[in-house]
């Protein structure tokens, strides 16, 4: 049986790799021990054009999910997931930076340390100055009246 090793950490997707998401078929679907339920705390969530950014915010929350990949297919799964993000470890202009954060499991409220894209430093700051803001933190729910999301 293969082991997760340290840096084996599960994802946290939050817009186009959850379930049901165009992203999750092409790169997930097949690839993983689990998905479970989960809220990303202190950052909130901006949208993007076809897609979201998290950025990090003293009591906001983001939803999402807690992709555990298959340990055989972990670091070809993690070079894809980095391209897709456009994140290159150590480059400033990248558009995601892939960080590590506890990310709360909804089923136990445990805290998970997970991999978590969020929107690079320089989008980081416009979407603070002049993004728009999805309120209530899930992607999925956007446009949405009186979804329960912001619970």
């Amino acid at each position: 049986m293969t082991t997760l090793g340290p840096r084996h950490l599960p994802f946290f997707v939050y817009g186009t790799l959850r379930p049901g998401e165009p992203n999750h078929d092409r790169f997930l679907r097949g690839r993983t021990l689990s998905e479970e339920s989960g809220r990303l705390p202190d950052a909130v969530l901006y949208d993007g054009p076809g897609y979201p950014w998290a950025v990090e915010e003293p009591g906001g929350a983001v939803h999402g999910e807690l992709v555990t990949a298959r340990p055989e297919g972990y670091g070809r799964l993690l070079l894809e997931l980095d391209e897709l993000e456009e994140y290159a470890p150590g480059d400033p202009r990248s558009l995601y930076v892939r960080v590590e954060r506890d990310v709360v499991r909804r089923r136990d409220g445990a805290a998970v340390r997970s991999w978590v894209y969020l929107a690079g430093a320089a989008v980081a700051a416009g979407l603070r100055a002049d993004g728009r803001r999805i309120e209530g933190g899930d992607w999925t729910a956007r446009g949405l009246p009186d979804h329960p999301a912001a619970t």
